[in-house]
């Protein structure tokens, strides 16, 4: 794989990804839902090593919920590119849709389908789905 771009809609902040994604899924839980406004977040996670911030540090603003992970998001426009344990944990999980450059591969399995919202019908795309997080031998790989 080769670098991946991504940037927020304004254009202010901008990221690179040169590490192939460790995994990426589909969060159904309360928190992606009311974090994205629709059904939840499609996210691939990266090692911490693997993503480097190009432009707009300045515009970032993080928020973290309790017992939640981070949520950071351009303060200009409002888009949500990435979070997780960043920015000093192992790993940087990122919104899909902040990608300027196609991802390798888009979700590989769906969790928290147990909390999913009424409304919302899995698509019988053949993924696995987990009633909560995704197990932890899952999300070593």
């Amino acid at each position: 794989m080769g670098s991946l771009r991504g940037s927020c809609l304004c254009g202010a902040v901008t990221f690179e990804v040169t590490a192939p994604p460790l995994r990426v899924g589909m969060c159904h839980c309360s928190r992606c839902r009311k974090h994205s406004g629709g059904a939840g977040l499609v996210q691939a996670r990266v090692p911490r090593e693997g993503f480097r911030l190009c432009s707009g540090a300045g515009e970032l603003e993080v928020f973290r919920p309790a017992g939640g992970m981070a949520k950071v998001f351009c303060r200009r426009c409002g888009s949500s590119l990435f979070g997780g344990s960043w920015p000093d944990g192992p790993e940087v999980s990122i919104r899909l849709g902040a990608f300027d450059d196609e991802p390798p591969s888009g979700p590989q399995f769906h969790t928290f389908v147990g909390s999913r919202a009424a409304w919302d019908v899995l698509p019988d795309d053949g993924l696995p789905r987990y009633e909560g997080r995704l197990p932890a031998t899952r999300a070593s790989r």
